[in-house]
């Protein structure tokens, strides 16, 4: 799936507050995801600063979606 589909849909389940936030956060991880340079502990790390930034019936779909997305990516 093609990163900025994505980012366009977890944006849509942001807090309308934290839209820019948000943004910057994901697309700078997402960046990291596909040059192989995040690490499983940095991806640990971002799930509780997603959390706070979802509106919170959105955060186990979009979780989801990051870890599937992320999966392979991820450097142990």
């Amino acid at each position: 799936m093609d990163q900025e589909v994505i980012l366009g849909y977890i944006l849509e389940r942001v807090k309308e507050d934290r839209v820019e936030e948000a943004k910057t956060l994901f697309a700078e991880n997402f960046k990291k995801i596909t040059e192989g340079n995040l690490a499983k502990e940095e991806m640990m790390m971002l799930i509780p600063v997603a959390m706070d930034l979802l509106k919170p019936d959105k955060v186990e779909e979009v979780l989801g979606l990051i870890n599937q997305f992320a999966g392979d990516f991820i450097k142990e």
